[in-house]
């Protein structure tokens, strides 16, 4: 038996529940791992809302597609994205549903190494958020030259764009808070306040070759579109409903970009690895609180990966 948490109903954080269940013994090509932490994200609780569709069938629903831990059984000749896996590996693993376990199963493929430079905590957050910002920097063709506008740059998702950005050889403006912004200059960016005037703050800066919204606001999306002449290099992961009025690329991975999000594993890894890529992780609840973990996340305020440990 295991612990994991899942949703009994459609709604808000109040429908999730810890539940004991039996793990079906492992198929060819399967891992059994042990979970030490579980990467949250918006996605989620975005799923049990509802907002991907409500289907009864679906309930009750697993929680959490990411974690890190350590392999315990897999099945002969199981190798993962990173190579060949032994029990006692301590690796990171995405693409699995039900996350926020005690143990959970996973195809080899989807299973990495983890660098011994991360903890679990940070390993958990690396590869959803990462490989989101990887997408959004391939459909958006930033690299050497370029200056790339980063709205909602402090969170997740943001703190991952903005370091590969500049590893990409970008100038990276990057809107948030001003409580974030030293952060944001320790990454490389040059952080601007949201707010009355944003576009003539970033004008101030200098002429904006891609943008990347984070937030989904009309301000976001409508200055990216004031600011960058081609549209084609701008892109959300949050603006469903305006973007496509506008003609703005809306990333979810289920638009032929997973393929690219899983792709960057490898490549997270080894930067992550050679401290190139920091994951910050913002806050640690336990696996008991996965409700007021959501509760902290549909706040916007997290500065960095909100996870849970079992």
């Amino acid at each position: 038996m295991t612990r994991t948490v899942v949703a009994e109903a459609y709604g808000g954080p109040e429908v999730l529940a810890l539940q004991d269940i039996e793990l079906p013994a492992l198929s060819e090509g399967q891992v059994f791992v042990d979970v030490r932490a579980a990467g949250a994200n918006p996605i989620d609780y975005k799923l049990y809302g509802g907002e991907m569709g409500r289907d009864p069938a679906s309930l009750p629903m697993p929680i959490g597609m990411e974690v890190a831990g350590v392999v315990a059984e897999i099945t002969p000749g199981a190798a993962g994205y990173t190579g060949g896996l032994t029990v006692g590996d301590e690796v990171i693993v995405t693409n699995i549903s039900g996350g926020y376990s005690d143990r959970v199963v996973a195809a080899a493929a989807d299973v990495g190494h983890k660098p011994e430079s991360l903890t679990f905590e940070q390993a958990a957050g690396l590869l959803l958020v990462g490989g989101t910002a990887w997408h959004l920097l391939t459909n958006t063709a930033v690299g050497t030259g370029d200056t790339v506008l980063i709205h909602g740059a402090s969170g997740g998702v943001g703190l991952m764009a903005v370091q590969l950005a500049v590893a990409r050889g970008a100038k990276v403006i990057a809107t948030a808070s001003p409580a974030r912004h030293a952060q944001l200059r320790g990454y490389g960016a040059e952080p601007v306040a949201y707010g009355a005037g944003l576009a003539d703050r970033i004008r101030a800066i200098g002429p904006v070759d891609a943008a990347l919204d984070l937030v989904g606001t009309d301000e976001a999306l409508d200055t990216s579109v004031e600011l960058v002449a081609d549209r084609a290099r701008i892109a959300t992961i949050a603006g469903f409903a305006k973007a496509p009025e506008l003609g703005i690329a809306v990333l979810t991975g289920a638009d032929g970009g997973q393929a690219i999000r899983d792709a960057s594993r490898v490549e997270l890894v080894k930067l992550a690895a050679a401290g190139k890529l920091d994951v910050t992780v913002d806050r640690v609840f336990p696996l008991t609180e996965a409700a007021e973990t959501h509760r902290y996340l549909q706040t916007g305020h997290a500065r960095g990966k909100v996870v849970l440990v079992p």
